[in-house]
């Protein structure tokens, strides 16, 4: 696969600064084989330079894992964090998984046996999200969207939409306003007009996920319209169904589509078209577990997207 077949900027110049396409994470050596990166590389972020040649944005997945013990929560290292803001264009942006220890209700019930399943203490910690969004300052504009990720969330760790709505909404309230925030819910029935209603009164936007048991982006813009899109920023994760048996077909390799889904593609590009041009800005998001390998995935996305802005007379 030759470089240019997975760079963003096959889209019309015009609208470089609106779409922003990229994967979730980017620290995968064997995306040499596909032409994404021509040597393997020590550091993580020494893939960035290269990895920016193609794509204008990525998700920062590896903060979200933070929740340790009770007492003790993982944060950014700054090494990390100028190193992103001083390897990417200026122009680059940044997704920013929110750190778990403030979003999980309780600990996993694979952690620690001492504390598994037990409720999680930094559960919408201000004093921790605080201290997260300061050990982001280094990255400045290039933070897009801060993603608020909620696991499924059953009766025993949240009554209903409601109690979420009563606990969430303070917390958001309190947010400095320097970034865009939007929140991922894995709870299928949680999604309403009240939903995004919700978002809209605290000013936060709606994750767009596509895998699991969520509805697809496009079915809910299909059927909430612009009440779906309650802030400028529109994030959106391509995630995929079946994690485990991605992982199985590839042996975790990521250099080949083994689940092909391009009826979801083509209905994404769809859900992207409709937002051109016009007032939003878009950042999506492939992952490897979509179909096995995500810069294939951008690939065959971004063929599909242009062929649809083209009809419109939009993606000249």
């Amino acid at each position: 696969m030759k470089k240019s077949d997975t760079s963003v900027y096959e889209v019309s110049e015009n609208f470089r600064n609106k779409l922003h396409i990229g994967t979730c994470s980017w620290n995968y050596p064997e995306w040499t084989e596909i032409g994404v990166y021509t040597a393997k590389l020590n550091r993580h972020y020494d893939y960035l330079p290269e990895y920016a040649e193609h794509f204008n944005s990525a998700e920062v997945d590896q903060w979200f894992w933070s929740l340790e013990s009770p007492d003790m929560v993982r944060l950014p290292r700054e090494e990390d964090v100028k190193a992103y803001a001083k390897l990417t264009p200026k122009d680059f942006k940044f997704t920013v998984k929110a750190p778990n220890s403030i979003t999980l209700t309780h600990f996993y019930k694979q952690a620690s046996k001492e504390f598994a399943e037990k409720p999680n203490p930094h559960f919408l910690s201000r004093k921790v999200m605080d201290a997260f969004l300061k050990s982001l300052k280094a990255l400045g504009e290039k933070v897009a969207v801060v993603e608020l990720e909620f696991e499924y969330l059953n009766k025993q760790k949240m009554p209903g939409v409601e109690a979420f709505f009563d606990q969430v909404g303070p917390f958001l309230d309190k947010l400095p306003a320097d970034y865009s925030y939007a929140i991922e819910t894995r709870n299928p029935n949680f999604i309403s007009q009240g939903w995004f209603d919700f978002l809209r009164a605290h000013k936060t936007g709606h994750v767009f996920s596509d895998g699991g048991y969520m509805p697809s982006p496009y079915s809910l813009f299909r059927k909430f319209g612009a009440l779906s899109l309650p802030t400028k920023n529109v994030a959106i994760r391509l995630l995929g169904a079946d994690r485990q048996g991605i992982e199985r077909k590839t042996g975790k390799h990521w250099t080949e589509v083994v689940e092909p889904r391009d009826e979801a593609i083509d209905e994404m590009a769809q859900f992207v078209t409709r937002l051109f041009p016009g007032y939003y800005d878009v950042y999506a998001h492939f992952n490897n577990h979509y179909e096995g390998s995500a810069p294939l995935s951008i690939r065959t996305f971004m063929k599909v997207l242009k062929k649809y802005m083209k009809e419109q007379g939009i993606g000249g």
